[in-house]
């Protein structure tokens, strides 16, 4: 029975990790290549889409708090898994998934609203007629 509900709380993480990537793909992509306008924004999109099932897993799967099911307490029996607590532990997956990739993606933004600043004022300071130089 353990068993299964590790498994279940491990793919509503993965469910939970891939919608948010579906919902923030196209905006960190986005962002990422205005910042860094070159080859490398790609592998940081890959770079932050692996950060981000990382996180969402390992936030939704808390196996030191799944241990009471399989480790008995000083003196007490390991807790029983009913009907009610899989549904509590489903949820708390969910909430813990979803919390810990909301403070992924605040760390990103935070970041890369520093260099868009960083990148706009630079922008901002080069005269009109003048390109870039090439990388």
């Amino acid at each position: 029975m353990f068993t299964h509900l590790l498994v279940v709380i491990f793919l509503v993480s993965l469910a939970v990790s891939s919608i948010v990537l579906a919902v923030f793909r196209r905006p960190i992509g986005s962002i990422l290549s205005r910042i860094i306008s070159d080859e490398i924004s790609r592998a940081w999109l890959k770079y932050l889409t692996f950060a981000i099932y990382v996180v969402g897993i390992s936030s939704g799967v808390r196996v030191w708090d799944l241990e009471k099911y399989i480790t008995p307490a000083a003196g007490k029996e390991a807790v029983v898994l009913t009907h009610d607590r899989w549904v509590l532990e489903v949820y708390r997956s969910i909430i813990g998934s979803l919390q810990g990739l909301a403070w992924l993606l605040l760390v990103f933004f935070m970041f890369a609203l520093i260099a868009f600043v960083i990148v706009r004022a630079f922008e901002l300071r080069r005269p009109r007629g003048e390109k870039p130089a090439p990388a």
